[in-house]
């Protein structure tokens, strides 16, 4: 039985991840510290079913802590990490640069020597699409210069892989990075838009938009991340950087007509002045994923959307659909 390591493995894409593993026969050790950036109470039941599993082990820490890392992998011989833990968020990185610093990139590093002593054979690196910046020119491609990164968290996203590639030349380690693009759907964190937005139209609370609405972002829904992260896993060879999104852009003012037409209520929109560190536009050129990892997205954003709401209204309403997450 192969067995790999998940950092973050109680947030939104660690857990579906470990879902998605588990399901397949993968045994999963999964890493989380809980931390207060949103309610843990939410992280623990992204990972109520993981932990019914005889084959999944919740290992409560930090992995900035050389010491805690090391009885991790004493106890267990990983034939893949894939480090989704971090710290996230454009904003939010604004007002906590060293935090940010010292998580994405000391933590990093601690796992990458784990793992470079621990004889891991593959590492999956969560990057982000932020380290595009501000680009003139669509699609972004892994062949574009992201030497100008706008917020402190693209600066680390952008750090981590160079660690990542250091790593791979210095020891010969097989190292993927990937760029994900604007990721959604059930389990998505409190503060990310879809989630936000859903949950203020339902309660009748306004929205706050940062600019016109005009912005366009390559939305892509969770099955699509985790189909790609799959491929990759299996794919992990050398050292490479991919891009993972949905192909397509739309408007944060389409969105939020979405998110309208499912709850079949209306938005109270505050427009407000450009956040410092958002971006005008993203969207992924997946060309090199789809040659490289067979990456095909399938879900347009009405049905992504629609699939959200569904789940954002079981659990308004304390039903179970964990079985919907990746239909």
């Amino acid at each position: 039985m192969v067995k790999v390591l998940i950092t973050g493995v109680a947030g939104f894409i660690g857990s579906t991840l470990a879902d998605c593993l588990l399901d397949e026969g993968f045994a999963v050790v999964g890493i989380d510290n809980f931390d207060e950036f949103y309610d843990p109470r939410l992280k623990r039941v992204n990972i109520r079913v993981a932990l019914q599993r005889a084959d999944f082990e919740l290992v409560e820490g930090d992995f900035r802590d050389p010491r805690f890392l090391g009885r991790v992998f004493r106890d267990h011989t990983f034939q893949a990490v894939l480090h989704l833990g971090a710290c996230v968020g454009v904003r939010p990185s604004i007002e906590r640069v060293s935090l940010y610093v010292d998580v994405n990139l000391a933590g990093t590093t601690q796992l990458l020597e784990a793992s470079r002593h621990g004889g891991v054979s593959r590492f999956l690196f969560a990057s982000s699409s932020s380290v595009y910046g501000v680009r003139p020119a669509e699609p972004f491609s892994e062949r574009d210069n992201v030497d100008h990164p706008i917020s402190p968290y693209a600066a680390t996203k952008k750090a981590g892989e160079l660690l990542c590639y250091t790593y791979h030349h210095l020891f010969q380690m097989k190292i993927t990075g990937l760029r994900f693009f604007t990721v959604y759907g059930p389990r998505q964190r409190p503060e990310m838009a879809i989630h936000k937005f859903t949950r203020a139209i339902d309660q009748g609370e306004p929205i706050t938009i940062y600019g016109d609405g005009s912005a366009r972002r390559d939305f892509t829904y969770i099955s699509d991340i985790i189909s790609g992260i799959r491929s990759a896993l299996d794919r992990c060879d050398g050292y490479h950087v991919y891009n993972l999104g949905g192909g397509n852009t739309v408007t944060v003012n389409e969105v939020v007509r979405l998110i309208e037409k499912e709850l079949g209520k209306k938005a109270i929109i505050e427009y407000r002045p450009t956040a410092p560190g958002d971006v005008p536009n993203t969207l992924a050129d997946v060309f090199l994923a789809r040659e490289k990892l067979d990456y095909y997205p399938q879900v347009e954003i009405a049905d992504g959307i629609r699939k959200f709401v569904f789940w954002y209204l079981c659990q308004k309403n304390r039903k179970e659909c964990n079985g919907y997450l990746l239909k």
